[in-house]
């Protein structure tokens, strides 16, 4: 176990914003950028590392994202960033694990001072942290003469990242608006694991015959394709609520729907139905209930399992990877599974949450760990932010037939974190 002391000597940071396709929408909200935000970190011995974020102010906290225009939330989000690096400026740290552990509350703390909520989500606060984040692991790995992320797992970590799946499925986001051609001609081109959005607007009862329109054109579309990567060979269904389901039975009457149409055995995720303030115990929905959102932490992912949520949907691109760990070891734990849900992150910080992905245990039903990946349905210049990638020609980088292929190469060099990016290196020249 490395042990050896790392002074932060210098920090500095910048960021890029990102045009969307299209309004993005979700939570009430439409973001129509992404801030990709960049960290500076070098050692007292020399070492200069860059660590990459990328902001969801709506994601992370959607009432901040009310309150503030769309640039101004982002600031507020880059202005924690900022104090975070200023904050830790002349630190020493032994894993980022524990940096991390040290600044968090603080950062926390002002977050709520900024922005006037003194109910913000902790994961506004961890948003902020995860370019330093990585900057910091990356430092770490130096500093330590580690080069692949396996080496990167401090020993107490290693138990839920065991695995080496030598392929990961690669899921698509289907947001409301996404016509139901389109999501079979996703499944036409060899996607089998969609994200599909639910809760729609409205009233709870207007939600609720949405959903049931929805999930009932979805099962007509493409409720007989097949696949060989479940064990039936029907399509697993993903839907994702954002927490806007306030009553169990509401969820339980879709339930029934989907009984009623022959959609239910293939429902394998109801992701986030409830608001976070909903602590009711559901341990008898009968499908897989998956906490997002509300698992801030490690506690809340614990709180959150206890209350009978049966998966945990892991962000290392939006809580950090060291809380990440933190999270999938307590659900390693207690026997929960974990995939990995994306933030619409840059092509880079794909290869860290797949990194998690690759190694983690199987998802039931399904042999292979699980990564949500939607960039490129919704950048604009997302061929751009490809080139950016040190290894963009690796064929492990790209989807086909909706997966990610694995080897020895991707393995070896870790989906190219170590390598550095000359595009975002140059923000710093």
């Amino acid at each position: 176990m490395p042990t050896t002391e790392i002074t932060i000597a210098a920090v500095n940071s910048n960021f890029e914003r990102e045009p969307l396709i299209r309004p993005f929408g979700f939570k009430g909200g439409y973001m129509t950028e992404i801030w990709q935000t960049v960290a500076l970190l070098r050692s007292a011995s020399g070492t200069r590392k860059i660590g990459l974020g990328t902001q969801s102010v709506l994601w992370s906290d959607a009432q901040v994202f009310a309150a503030h225009s769309e640039s101004g939330g982002n600031a507020l989000m880059f202005a924690l960033t900022e104090y975070a690096l200023q904050l830790i400026k002349g630190r020493s740290f032994v894993t980022p694990v524990d940096l991390l552990d040290s600044i968090l509350e603080e950062i926390y703390a002002y977050g709520k001072k900024i922005s006037g909520n003194t109910r913000l989500r902790k994961t506004f606060a961890l948003n902020a942290l995860v370019g330093i984040d990585n900057a910091a692991w990356l430092l770490y790995a130096a500093e330590n003469g580690l080069s692949t992320f396996d080496a990167l797992i401090p020993e107490a970590y290693r138990p839920a990242l065991a695995h080496r799946h030598q392929q990961v499925a690669s899921i698509p986001l289907m947001a409301y608006s996404v016509p139901v051609d389109e999501i079979k001609a996703a499944v036409d081109t060899g996607y089998f694991f969609m994200k599909i959005k639910i809760g729609q607007p409205g009233t709870q009862e207007e939600m609720l015959e949405k959903d049931k329109a929805r999930l009932s054109a979805i099962h007509q579309a493409i409720g007989n394709a097949r696949t060989p990567h479940s064990k039936d060979g029907k399509l697993p269904y993903y839907f994702d609520a954002n927490q806007r389901y306030e009553k169990k039975e509401t969820l339980l009457r879709l339930l029934d729907h989907a009984r009623k149409i022959g959609a239910f055995e293939q429902i394998a995720i109801i992701e986030e139905p409830f608001a976070e303030e909903f602590e009711a115990d559901i341990s008898d929905i009968p499908v897989r209930i998956a906490a997002d959102e509300s698992a801030h932490t490690d506690v809340d992912a614990i709180a959150r399992m206890q209350m009978g949520y049966q998966a945990i949907a892991l962000k290392a691109i939006a809580k950090t990877l060291s809380m990440t760990l933190k999270v999938a070891q307590a659900a390693h734990q207690r026997a929960v599974p974990c995939f990995c849900a994306d933030l619409t992150v840059n092509p880079i910080l794909v290869e860290w949450n797949k990194n998690v992905a690759a190694r983690l245990a199987p998802f039931p039903g399904i042999g292979l760990g699980l990564l949500e990946t939607n960039g490129h349905q919704n950048y604009r210049n997302w061929p751009a932010m490809r080139s950016y990638h040190p290894l963009p020609q690796a064929l492990w980088s790209m989807t086909r037939q909706g997966v990610f292929d694995l080897d020895a190469d991707y393995y070896e060099k870790s989906g190219g974190l170590f390598l550095p990016s000359k595009h975002y290196e140059e923000m710093f020249a």
